[in-house]
């Protein structure tokens, strides 16, 4: 829309299946670069509960009735369409202060990390609605009780409350697992920039993707959202500390014990190795990465480096590197293609980073820049949010306590030194607990010292040095497969990390039973469940196989020919399988033994149906294991058994998993494991 606009546009919640406005005229919304209104934005009067209870009833039904790849597919299809629409996304994150290069960030940072979800659910996770995790426990002798953890979507509603910063990337982050486990999500962003976050789920709506309650969106302030939460429900903050530990203690989420999970305060540490002086790649890198994070959205980022933490005697020399940089960074409106940092997100967030900025100057002295006055490149320093970068010194680190409790959220940072490598890891954790740290280093046991040191106070730490310098995301990027938060004040939330953030938002429960019940329960074939047999199991299409199928194969005797041959034909001359003597002697062996590859590939010989048929590919073993030495003379069989069936959504074939397991003379199991194919939906296949 266009800024100078008199009459800004109402935002509006979406809520119960249909767009609202709530009562009044609502708050005005400002650019935070012009001083103009933006938008208007309330949500007074509005049922919350009624939308809850809906999205439980509506979205929850919805997904659960889809498998996990379906949705995961969806998730796919709707990053697809958002990514064609990015521009107009760009067009309205102006008004937040964002530069092209913070919008990408927020924008396309969010769609990819809603596409790379997706695409981790389907080939990390098998295509069910219910998910197994780890082992069958067996729980008697005789195998006739047994245990298995399962993992079922909640049936509640995932309430997202956001921040100002990245009015989209925090939403997908957060909305992508939760649709993928199967759990519809009401959105609540920082009304500051809701307008983007409005504008970005008005065209989720139209484009008809996601089922009818997978996603609401409350425009304005959360009222009595959580008086209605639920124990089935889940709450995820992103925000301040105080904020996040008042909604933490609701009567509400405490009385239901609803999940809750809290990304807050962080006051990130970044450390120039000792190794790496004047001079160094690592040199440059640390500088370059300082500056970087301190201007990347003004330094409005949870990630952001807050505290500089050098080898003492190269304070100067790192400060003058920033200033060369700051130099090179100009400040004013983000539209303006000269323009490397925009501005605050708002003149109250100014005014509250230079309050900040106040209480560090009590321990630190401004090295860098102005609190007060602003240079600007471009637009009207009064009218906008505008602040330059800004960096202290704390001469005495140790004894200072603001540097390390006070978080200034802009292009803000607290220069300090230490002494060694001891004193670096205390001084980081003097953070209390944060989301990232970085470590700038080229010296193996310095980064293993500083990591190991500093990994129980923080949820990420980066390394950076020479080797990486070229493929590597930075300190500050939360990255889709790994986790996002971070221990203590930093909030002790495990955002994102895969298909771990999935599993944030279904229930683990162990369930115990006769194994053929499990087996039903789970969709999974376990020891102990039927069994049937017939037909070779190779010889049917995903259409007729089921779990359970199962060929046992005839016997095939193990010679010192075979051994010897295999041995001279692979070059595998391990002295267990060439020497009795050496045999003998090795604790674990009462002669010569086969090779284990060789009772693999002996049990490949016994079960494979080598005509072609719906089989079409094998790609791979899982937990291979030889249980038993085979020694010359033994007789070995296979029984197979179809374990798992993983159609693809999007394929003319499937993944099946096989339980196989190989037997000698005596029916001891000599070898375990899980053979993974590839297997046509139907046979023959269309146009044969």
């Amino acid at each position: 829309m266009d800024g100078s606009a008199t009459i800004p546009r109402r935002l509006e919640s979406y809520l119960s299946g249909h767009w609202q406005a709530g009562a009044g005229e609502g708050a005005t919304l400002l650019d935070a670069a012009t001083g103009r209104p933006v938008a208007r934005i309330g949500s007074e009067g509005l049922d919350f509960g009624a939308a809850l209870d809906w999205g439980r009833r509506t979205g929850g039904a919805a997904l659960r009735a889809m498998t996990i790849h379906e949705r995961a597919l969806m998730l796919k299809a709707l990053g697809l369409r958002l990514m064609e629409l990015k521009e107009e996304f760009y067009a309205e994150s102006l008004h937040t202060g964002a530069t092209r290069a913070d919008g990408w960030i927020d924008i396309e940072g969010g769609i990819g990390t809603l596409l790379t979800l997706a695409s981790k659910a389907r080939r990390e996770l098998p295509n069910t609605r219910v998910l197994t995790e780890g082992p069958v426990e067996p729980l008697s002798r005789d195998g006739s009780f047994a245990g298995q953890h399962i993992l079922t979507p909640l049936t509640g509603i995932s309430i997202h409350i956001n921040a100002y910063n990245f009015p989209v990337w925090g939403m997908l982050e957060k909305i992508a697992p939760s649709l993928i486990a199967g759990v519809p999500c009401l959105v609540k962003p920082a009304s500051q920039t809701a307008y983007l976050t409005e504008l970005v789920v008005r065209r989720i709506v139209e484009t008809g993707i996601l089922p009818a309650g997978a996603l609401q969106l409350v425009a304005g302030s959360a009222g009595d959202l959580l008086d209605h939460v639920t124990g089935q429900d889940a709450v995820t903050f992103t925000g301040s500390a105080a904020t996040g530990q008042m909604l933490k203690r609701h009567p509400a989420l405490v009385a239901q014990a609803t999940r809750f999970t809290m990304e807050a305060d962080s006051l990130n540490a970044s450390v120039l190795g000792a190794d790496a002086v004047p001079g160094t790649p690592e040199f440059d890198l640390f500088v370059r990465e300082v500056a970087r994070e301190m201007t990347a959205k003004a330094g409005q980022k949870c990630t952001a480096i807050r505290r500089v933490l050098v080898p003492a005697g190269l304070e100067d020399a790192v400060i003058e590197g920033l200033a060369a940089r700051f130099a090179k960074t100009p400040v004013g409106l983000p539209g303006d293609a000269e323009v490397r940092m925009g501005p605050l997100a708002s003149l109250d967030q100014r005014a509250e980073v230079r309050a900040r900025i106040a209480e560090l100057a009590t321990e630190a002295r401004i090295v860098c820049g102005d609190a007060e006055a602003v240079s600007v490149v471009s637009g009207d320093a009064g009218a906008g949010a505008f602040l330059n970068q800004v960096l202290l010194h704390c001469a005495d680190p140790f004894a200072a306590k603001a540097v390390h409790d006070v978080e200034a959220f802009g292009p803000v940072a607290t220069l300090m030194p230490y002494g060694d490598a001891a004193e670096a890891v205390a001084l980081a954790r003097r953070g209390k607990g944060s989301l990232v740290a970085s470590v700038f280093t080229d010296d193996p046991d310095l980064a293993a010292e500083m990591v190991i040191g500093m990994a129980p106070f923080h949820g990420r730490v980066m390394i950076g040095n020479r080797a990486s310098a070229k493929s590597s995301t930075g300190h500050g990027s939360p990255l889709a497969p790994l986790v996002h938060g971070g221990p203590g004040r930093a909030g002790g939330g495990e955002e994102l990390g895969g298909m771990r953030a999935v599993r944030h938002y279904m229930q683990r429960t162990a369930v115990q039973g006769a194994p053929r019940l499990l087996s039903a329960v789970t969709g999974r074939w376990i020891e102990g469940a039927a069994a049937r047999t017939g037909a070779h199991p190779f010889r049917k299409s995903l259409a007729e196989l089921q779990i359970g199928d199962r060929v046992t194969t005839a016997s095939r005797e193990v010679t010192k020919a075979d051994v010897e041959h295999f041995a001279e034909f692979t070059g595998d001359t391990f002295y267990a399988h060439m020497d009795s003597e050496a045999a003998r002697a090795n604790p674990f062996f009462e002669d010569r033994v086969a090779h284990g590859y060789l009772i693999a590939s002996f049990a490949a010989g016994l079960f494979v149906d080598p005509a072609p048929g719906p089989v079409l590919a094998n790609y791979g073993v899982d937990n291979l294991r030889f249980l038993t030495p085979v020694y010359f003379g033994d007789s070995l069989s296979v029984c197979l058994t179809c374990k798992e069936i993983n159609p693809r959504e999007t394929a003319e074939y499937g993944e099946v998993r096989w339980d196989c397991r190989v037997t000698n003379q005596k029916d001891e199991t000599v070898a375990l494991y899980d053979v993974l194919t590839l297997v046509a939906k139907t046979w023959p296949q269309a146009g044969e």
